[in-house]
């Protein structure tokens, strides 16, 4: 075990896969995928896959962010208590996690570009049945439903990610975060305008939207040409890489594309291979704890503006929903006002303060050291947001969080979809991603429910989960900062070659 944790340290440069394949004849020329996507280079046709892929960010990010601005209305409409509250983003969170491994294996077999399809309509339709819902159970039920299609929106990430050349990854993918933040930054703008004259069902209905509009326009996508080679469609495979090369006007390689060995796709057994024990067992845990420090820091700032829970502050920002004696119950019967909508967009507008920053350290200092200093700054950032302050400084302090909490997502979502080979890139992508939504199935009940009880417990025990995250991202055994995407685990005795510029 420890020489295979040794060379799993080693394997970090330019790494090839060895292949089975027939035999060519002499002096015919060949070429892999890797080899074709960074001679074709960037391009037009990368312009229009960050745009659409990237915008499936602000589809997801209404939807996720959905339960924030228009939990105080649930909870006036069926008088809800606190846990009750923090159970809806805890449903919506266990559909993201059951799915996720579940469309990460169907995706690692039959292609990335069908199951996001499908996720989308999935979504889009539960999420329109949610806008109908007529009791808080059905709400509970339908929500949890769009969970589970929103989880394999991660596909996008990945055909992104399989279609760019090495030295762009660092760059592009970082930069999809700004359209997490414009989906963000739409649905508190809508619901501040829905919310308080149509209501929340149409802020539902309305949020549905971009999600429709984004399967009208995938057709302009293909399949991975990575995922069909995998499988052994070169054929496809090479058509989709000529079709690059033209609409980017590049040239493609001389000679035949290279068809590796079939292996077998999607089985969870390889994520625990020697080779990638250590690796997947700790990116679990920073997974976890990510989503755990961000859900926390999204819902904490709805709770500290609906329930005024830091010192210091008049929280003028809350209207009282009228005379009713219910308004003053346990139930917290207050709507958000257009103060509490302005602090909690200038909040989530710290999603991109530190973008330039993140890409500089992931492409600079590597995505391991990055990520152990930015949840190293959120642990200490949780710690400060207990000093007792005005309005303002809790603002700039949940603008700061929010910043960071976005930086680690960006460096574990980079990272987790280069360590994978194409064979089980989805799934690796996809039982993170489902053992995150753990850390945000959690993170309602301590931001939600302990926060009320114990402020500087939750903010101590939030803390603690970054430090973990910060210790595990520095010891990650393989850095794969300039590393080309692989194809498959490298079998036993196979020649590896490294990079040595």
């Amino acid at each position: 075990m420890a020489a295979a944790m040794k060379e799993a340290e080693n394997v970090i440069g330019l790494e090839e896969i060895h292949m089975e394949r027939q035999e060519t004849p002499k002096g015919q020329k060949t070429f892999t995928v890797e080899e074709a996507v960074e001679t074709i280079g960037f391009g037009r046709f990368h312009i229009m896959l960050f745009l659409i892929m990237g915008s499936t960010g602000v589809a997801e990010a209404m939807e996720i962010m959905l339960i924030a601005v228009v939990s105080p209305l649930i909870r006036c409409e069926w008088q809800l208590q606190d846990w009750q509250v923090a159970l809806v983003t805890t449903v919506v969170f266990f559909g993201y996690m059951v799915f996720s491994i579940v469309l990460g294996l169907l995706a690692d077999r039959y292609g990335r570009w069908k199951i996001l399809l499908l996720s989308f309509l999935w979504a889009a339709y539960f999420s329109l049945l949610t806008s109908f819902a007529p009791s808080y159970i059905w709400f509970v039920f339908l929500r949890a439903m769009v969970g589970g299609g929103v989880s394999g929106h991660a596909q996008g990430l990945i055909i992104k990610t399989e279609f760019l050349p090495n030295k762009y990854r660092g760059y592009m993918l970082p930069l999809s975060q700004v359209f997490w933040l414009a989906g963000s930054l739409l649905i508190i703008g809508l619901a501040s305008v829905v919310n308080p004259t149509i209501g929340w069902r149409w802020l539902i209905r309305t949020a549905s939207i971009p999600g429709i509009l984004l399967i009208l326009v995938f057709k302009f996508i293909p399949e991975s040409a990575r995922y069909n080679v995998s499988t052994g469609n070169v054929a496809a495979a090479l058509a989709t890489l000529q079709r690059i090369a033209k609409t980017n006007g590049a040239v493609m390689p001389e000679g035949e594309l290279r068809e590796p060995a079939k292996e077998r796709r999607g089985r969870f057994k390889d994520l625990i291979h020697p080779k990638y024990l250590r690796t997947t067992l700790q990116i679990w845990i920073i997974w976890l704890g990510i989503a755990f420090a961000y859900y926390g820091v999204i819902l904490a700032s709805a709770e500290l503006l609906e329930r005024d829970l830091v010192c210091g502050s008049t929280a003028p920002q809350l209207q009282d929903s009228g005379d009713d004696p219910e308004s003053h119950s346990s139930c917290h019967c207050h709507l958000f006002g257009p103060a509490a909508y302005q602090t909690m967009i200038i909040s989530t507008v710290g999603e991109i303060a530190l973008n330039p920053l993140n890409v500089l350290g992931i492409n600079f200092l590597g995505r391991r050291l990055s990520l152990c200093i930015t949840m190293g700054c959120t642990a200490l950032l949780f710690l400060l947001l207990n000093i007792c302050t005005s309005s303002t400084g809790v603002t700039g302090f949940l603008f700061m969080l929010r910043a960071l909490v976005s930086a680690n997502f960006n460096t574990i979502y980079i990272y987790t979809a280069e360590v994978y080979p194409t064979t089980m890139r989805a799934l690796g992508v996809g039982t993170s991603g489902s053992l995150c939504r753990v850390g945000a199935m959690v993170a309602p009940f301590i931001s939600q429910v302990l926060m009320s009880a114990s402020f500087i417990g939750a903010l101590c025990l939030f803390s603690s989960v970054c430090i973990v995250c910060a210790i595990s991202a520095f010891t990650l055994p393989i850095e794969t900062k300039g590393r080309a995407l692989q194809v498959g685990i490298t079998p036993p005795g196979a020649p590896v070659y490294r990079n040595t510029v």
